[in-house]
């Protein structure tokens, strides 16, 4: 049997997840902050990093079996209660650019991971207007069985290219297979201001038949705890956030990351977990 969303989850059943299971995107954003390609070695520092310094502060952190994985899960670097997802996708990126596709990575062992501590894995899909949705939902759904096979939760990532209709639409097509809990983009990359946001978010939220959480890539970090905000109020009940948290600090010297992270990144957490507190849906209620 897999777990419940309370081994992801606050106290007061809302989601305040960490997403650090960026492979390529995060050797490009080294890369370019410190002038110099970032060397697998630097990566996983980085990762193992934010695992001990923000992870404690999280309900959930999500990490990749490339980089990290089976370090912070054999080294205890999480409390008890922060729920452990790995990252079940296998991308397609080239070395310089965004991620153009995804499948299920068949080098990730669910009922390994489930052994190692983990609780729930994570699937990204990749909508375009030209995807081949057929093959999407069907990858999706086999996500969902193979969790459930393995005593995992579910998490589906949906990332449309395009506006808030695509977006709307990968959530229909997406979150219909049944996941765990559904991963989506915040509408309008966050801009547009507290009403509008809550307005297209309520959109969005009716598009999901289960307990859904918000990403923060393509959104401003200034602009994300507006946005968390908007989605919670329109239904939502967290959010599952990599970049909003840390980004600023992938250049940092790694003498002094983790004192970077505890007086930047963990306040930064602390003030989402306020409003995912105080404006969130309970995933119970969903």
């Amino acid at each position: 049997m897999a777990p419940t969303l309370d081994s992801l989850a606050r106290a007061s059943g809302r989601f305040l997840m960490v997403a650090m299971d960026q492979r390529e995107s995060l050797r490009q954003m080294v890369t370019t902050a410190t002038g110099r390609r970032a060397e697998d070695e630097r990566l996983v520092h980085f990762k193992l990093t934010v695992a001990s310094e923000v992870g404690r502060h999280a309900s959930g952190f999500l990490i990749d079996r490339d980089f990290g994985f089976d370090r912070v899960a054999a080294e205890g670097l999480l409390p008890s209660d922060c729920g452990l997802i790995v990252a079940a996708d296998r991308l397609t990126q080239p070395s310089d650019g965004p991620v153009e596709d995804t499948d299920l990575d068949e080098y990730v062992d669910l009922h390994q991971a489930r052994n190692a501590g983990a609780v729930a894995a994570k699937l990204l899909v990749i909508w375009r207007e030209d995807s081949d949705r057929d093959r999407l939902v069907e990858m999706s759904a086999k996500f969902v069985r193979r969790c459930a096979d393995a005593g995992l939760l579910s998490v589906l990532e949906g990332v449309a290219k395009g506006g808030s209709d695509l977006i709307r639409e990968a959530a229909r097509e997406l979150a219909a297979v049944g996941p765990s809990l559904y991963k989506a983009q915040v509408p309008l990359a966050g801009r547009g201001g507290l009403d509008r946001l809550t307005e297209e978010c309520a959109a969005l939220n009716a598009e999901i038949p289960v307990p859904w959480v918000v990403l923060s890539q393509g959104v401003e970090r200034a602009d994300f705890p507006t946005a968390v905000r908007a989605a919670c109020q329109a239904g939502a009940s967290g959010t599952l956030a990599g970049r909003a948290i840390w980004s600023d600090l992938v250049g940092a010297d790694p003498d002094s990351l983790a004192e970077l992270l505890r007086s930047r990144s963990v306040p930064r957490l602390q003030q989402l977990a306020s409003i995912v507190d105080t404006y969130g849906r309970s995933w119970e209620q969903r």
